[in-house]
């Protein structure tokens, strides 16, 4: 009996010793010490030129670059800057910040001067602040190869602003890791004056992962995006105090305005995530699905726009170089909840009219680029000088491909694009375009450590007519000093 008790007292202390070394209840990733990282301080230059023979530069030569790619047909920037990144991952504490200048001659444009880059963000045990110009980009597939997401795809300059919040995933406390969270709260400014002078931006998310260790994993992510605030020409003072903030936070009707009254005050766009997820040892596949709303908030899979969209598939590997990820995606925006908004009387909240409003006639656009997909037009297109989305109706097939053959990194995008305007009862097709791009970058260390870079893109249809372009980029980066 003393020997069988002293087996069973054996087996409970090894497999507590073994729950204490590889079960913790809260696994943040974070240790009280932490071998001693060099901080630096480092410096970049660069340079790129555009030429191509239409109109505007090809489609993907433009998109989905933070608004630094001109969209005139020749056009050459030249970009500097310091940074500093956060390198201490496993430290309670860590901080990072940057500064991009950038200077761009256009044709037949004037040039330019901006900041892509400004700001500093610091990590706080597992909470983040960010304030600044930096891109704001809120997806979780392969953002080099994904078409963009439908809030933010950083498809426009980045926003000025301030974030505070869980910028990763963290456990949940007491579910050892198999339950994840993160969350924030924006709060930016939109200085473009368009059409609004002096307008805001508010962004809210929240996101969950179950699965942690576990080879598959599923997470949701909600966005809730609002513009408020500013002046317009025609309503005047459109609400810049705390009641409007918080109408905005809400999603809540108020304001002067009829419009305000009987919706919710300030342009408001929304849109949810779902991703199913398997891992294994150096490979990963993601399948999600993306909707985007303007009406009332219905969980993902209900509500009246259903059919709208963004699907895709993921697939990303280590374990050989030469194809490490594979994407492929198809996007609609045709239903925006039926042809009618009301009728005869009644109220059918239908004919959406994604990134378009009529109080913020700029619609969902910063220095007339859209900020969520590229694939919605984005005004610097329109041929009638207007500022707002003339066309938020299509239908979209992507794939994209990138690898690395002996040290030449390239990536592959071919997307075909209809396009149907407006009108949600129309079914006649405005356009087409077939957009490809081939970009090949290499580092060469004997060149003086200069980072080398070629695109080659084309448009094929009648969107914008047959066109070719090409990008060279040259870039050097190069150490200040280390601590």
């Amino acid at each position: 009996m003393k020997n069988k008790l002293l087996l069973i007292g054996l087996l409970l202390s090894a497999c507590v010793g073994a729950r204490e070394l590889s079960w913790k209840w809260w696994p943040t990733g974070l240790q009280d010490s932490v071998p001693a990282g060099q901080d630096t301080l480092r410096w970049t230059m660069g340079i790129h030129a555009v030429a191509s023979s239409g109109k505007y530069a090809p489609f993907w030569l433009i998109s989905n670059t933070n608004g630094d790619v001109s969209s005139s047909p020749y056009s050459g920037n030249l970009t500097a800057g310091i940074y500093k990144e956060a390198v201490h991952d496993a430290r309670w504490w860590d901080y990072d910040f940057g500064v991009q200048l950038t200077g761009r001659a256009e044709y037949p444009k004037t040039g330019t001067g901006y900041f892509n880059q400004l700001y500093a963000h610091v990590r706080l045990f597992i909470f983040d602040i960010t304030a600044g110009i930096k891109p704001m980009i809120y997806e979780t597939q392969d953002s080099l190869l994904s078409m963009g997401s439908l809030i933010f795809s950083g498809n426009s300059h980045p926003l000025p602003h301030i974030t505070v919040g869980i910028d990763r995933y963290v456990a949940f406390p007491g579910l050892f890791g198999y339950l994840e969270i993160k969350g924030g709260l924006t709060h930016a400014w939109l200085p473009d004056n368009v059409y609004v002078r002096d307008a805001f931006v508010h962004h809210k998310f929240a996101a969950l992962r179950v699965g942690g260790r576990l080879p598959v994993n599923i997470s949701y992510e909600f966005h809730h995006a609002a513009q408020w605030g500013g002046y317009s020409p025609v309503y005047g003072d459109l609400g810049n105090d705390w009641t409007a903030y918080t109408n905005a936070f809400l999603a809540r009707a108020g304001g002067s305005m009829y419009n305000d009254k009987a919706n919710a005050q300030g342009n408001h766009v929304g849109s949810q995530q779902l991703m199913l997820t398997g891992k294994g040892k150096g490979w990963e596949v993601s399948a999600y699905w993306q909707n985007v709303f303007e009406d009332n908030f219905a969980f993902i899979g209900n509500g009246q726009n259903i059919a709208d969209g963004l699907w895709g598939i993921c697939m990303k590997q280590t374990r050989w170089p030469f194809i490490q990820g594979v994407t492929y995606e198809f996007l609609n925006t045709t239903d925006q909840s039926g042809p009618w908004h009301d009728r005869d009387g009644l109220c059918y909240a239908g004919n959406d009219g994604y990134y378009q409003n009529h109080v913020y006639q700029n619609g969902w656009n910063y220095f007339y680029r859209s900020m969520g997909t590229p694939f919605i037009t984005s005004p610097l297109y329109n041929e009638d000088g207007t500022v707002h989305t003339l066309n938020s109706r299509v239908r979209v097939h992507h794939i994209g491909v990138r690898g690395d053959i002996y040290g030449f990194r390239y990536r592959i995008k071919a997307s075909y694009a209809r396009s149907y305007g407006n009108d949600v009862t129309s079914r006649e097709v405005l356009s087409d375009n077939t957009a490809l791009l081939l970009e090949v970058n290499k580092h060469v260390e004997q060149a003086w450590g200069l980072d080398f870079g070629f695109r080659l893109a084309a448009d094929f249809g009648s969107q914008w007519g047959n066109q070719i372009g090409g990008m060279i980029t040259i870039r050097k980066n190069g150490l200040i000093c280390n601590w």
